[in-house]
């Protein structure tokens, strides 16, 4: 029977030759992955099982990022239980203050995961790792506890949609464009419980940056996971960076989706999603005069090096416009440290804005940047729910690094072309 990507990768960890949509599987993981606000609530649950052990130590992932370095004693405490079952367990991949960084930038940074793996993790935007080929998806805190315990995790087989990348897109288009473009396209339910696969010719165009922006927001049109082909830009990231043997799958050429959606690359223009749901998506033309009060350019979706190249090649000699404060979030200490050496942090601070230790922070209106009652925030972040970032009535327009990094310097929502 033919297969899609996903399902291949699927059939291989449940150890049977084939799968279908909609089947019912138990697969073996690669990873498990939690954080701090998810993690502690799966430790709790292990130990109420009463197991002894995990069942392998160096494929479980601890990473500190939601509220680290710590804002207060409760995310203090729930940092304190997470460090001590690492220390009690042994466990190998423990991220905190030091050497920590946003979740979904730093596991494929370290080399943990790769080209056929499968992943979960507890946290929505695992689906991240399907840039480099693998299958990852997010699961309740629960399944998790279980993962740990037995290193398997039941599945139903997702079926998905094919969707093609054509042509190359023009200046001052990225990832997050795309990305918009097919939600505010399908909307928020359009790939409810489906594997996201993207093909086609323009997906050479894309860096690895990109790829991971855009498996990142697979979720925020309800897919199970999103995942891009493995070729030379996957295998050039992967190089002397990932630990184990990867394993690369193709879909069959008869492989059957749902549907078949063609984005046309060279026509799109930048697109911003307005509150209150990512499927709300404008492109430039439709904007209108949207004064702004915050700016925040990071997160596991736009926090990479290539992100803060784009917003530092806006700023430059620039100055971030009056009544506006912008935050700058490198979403892991080697990123920070790239970014230090390319001159981009002196950039960012000479232009007035704000540079923060890796943290995912105000993305889920957790610190460093909350939003007060009335306010707007153009942001690189993944969700602009009401209340996302803080007062239930402030705004969040979720954007590219290229129109946040604009809009920080008119203090109104703009297209890079404005500025440039």
């Amino acid at each position: 029977m033919s297969m899609t990507m996903s399902q291949k990768i699927l059939a291989a960890h449940a150890g049977v030759k084939e799968v279908k949509a909609g089947q019912l599987i138990n697969a073996k993981l690669d990873l498990v992955l939690a954080n701090d606000i998810t993690g502690p609530v799966a430790i709790k649950e292990f130990e109420k099982a009463g197991v002894k052990d995990v069942f392998d130590k160096s494929k479980i992932a601890l990473v500190m990022d939601h509220f680290v370095p710590n804002k207060d004693i409760k995310s203090a405490q729930q940092c304190k239980t997470c460090r001590d079952f690492v220390a009690e367990k042994g466990l190998t991949n423990f991220f905190d203050v030091g050497r920590m960084g946003i979740e979904h930038a730093l596991l494929p940074e370290q080399g943990l995961v790769g080209a056929g793996d499968l992943v979960i993790g507890a946290d929505s935007h695992t689906c991240t790792y399907g840039a480099l080929g693998a299958f990852s998806t997010g699961v309740g805190s629960t399944d998790m506890c279980a993962g740990m315990m037995s290193g398997e995790c039941w599945f139903k087989v997702p079926s998905a949609i094919k969707f093609v990348l054509k042509g190359k897109p023009s200046e001052y288009i990225c990832g997050k464009d795309i990305i918009l473009h097919i939600i505010g396209k399908i909307g928020v339910d359009g790939a409810l419980y489906k594997s996201m696969e993207f093909c086609g010719d323009g997906v050479g165009y894309l860096n690895i940056d990109d790829r991971f922006t855009i498996c990142n927001m697979a979720i925020e049109a309800g897919a199970k996971n999103g995942i891009f082909p493995v070729d030379d830009v996957t295998k050039e990231y992967m190089n002397g960076r990932f630990k184990r043997q990867a394993k690369i799958y193709e879909a069959d050429a008869d492989a059957a989706y749902d549907a078949v959606e063609e984005i046309d690359l060279t026509s799109l223009k930048p697109t911003v999603s307005f509150p209150h749901l990512p499927e709300n998506t404008k492109t430039s033309e439709n904007w209108g005069n949207i004064k702004i009060d915050q700016v925040v350019i990071g997160s596991c979706t736009n926090g990479h090096i290539s992100d803060l190249r784009i917003a530092a090649n806006i700023l430059k000699g620039k100055k971030v416009a009056k009544g506006v404060r912008a935050i700058i979030i490198p979403a892991t200490n080697q990123i920070y440290l790239e970014a230090l050496r390319e001159g981009l942090i002196e950039t960012f601070i000479q232009s007035g804005a704000v540079v923060s230790t890796p943290t995912c922070g105000p993305c889920l209106g957790g610190y460093m940047g909350i939003l007060a009652e009335g306010e707007r925030a153009v942001s690189t972040t993944n969700r602009n729910f009401v209340g996302r970032m803080g007062h239930t009535s402030s705004e969040v327009y979720l954007a590219s690094p290229y129109v946040a990094a604009a809009s920080a310097v008119t203090g109104r929502l703009t297209s890079p072309e404005e500025v440039m």
